[in-house]
């Protein structure tokens, strides 16, 4: 029995042994493993947006009231979240709204005070919210940190978290239209208002 036994262990080395050592049993681990370093090496990535050259273009308008609306068409993605500043260069007094772009557009207003806005040189600018607050359609174009973001309109935040978009412009709002050298609008009231 025991010579039985001894022959049995045998015959499974040698079969083991003849496994290890087949050149196909050989082949297929390597290719094993292989295939599981190329797996780990390259991961599987999307490919990275183009960048976006943002384009803004804004119109601001004078109502009866003496208050204004802003409008504008842009490239940056619907959804875009914005905030529209109107601000007076004299007394540096603010009206802000926050809007979002929808079909490459965005419109808010009125802006102004009740009594409406005083003559004098106002700064329009429309700043684009920092990506991560953006909606996630957003962030996926722009970049966590809006780094797809390019062109004359995109600088730092002032908070450190990354790109974003700010446009502006000076308007000169009054009664009469001014002599100025400056690149500047020129609105006047209408004329039935009072």
């Amino acid at each position: 029995m025991l010579i039985v036994l001894l022959t049995a262990c045998s015959g499974s080395k040698e079969e083991q042994q003849d496994a290890k050592n087949s050149p196909d049993s050989a082949e297929a681990a390597e290719s094993t493993s292989n295939q599981s370093a190329n797996a780990s090496e390259e991961p599987k990535t999307e490919p990275e947006p183009s960048p976006l050259t943002v384009k803004v273009e804004t119109t601001i308008a004078l109502r009866a009231d003496r208050r204004v609306t802003v409008s504008g068409e842009t490239n940056l993605p619907d959804a875009t979240q914005v905030n529209i500043v109107v601000e007076r260069e004299q007394s540096s007094v603010r009206w802000r709204k926050r809007t979002q772009v929808e079909d490459g557009r965005f419109r808010v207003g009125p802006l102004g005070p009740g009594s409406g806005l005083p003559d004098g040189v106002y700064h329009l600018g429309v700043a684009s919210m920092e990506a991560s607050v953006q909606p996630l359609q957003v962030r996926q174009r722009i970049g966590s940190e809006g780094e797809y973001l390019a062109g004359e309109w995109v600088t730092q935040s002032r908070h450190g978290l990354g790109q974003v978009m700010e446009y502006s412009r000076r308007v000169v709002i009054g009664s009469e239209s001014r002599r100025t050298r400056d690149d500047v609008d020129v609105l006047t009231y209408p004329s039935d208002a009072s």
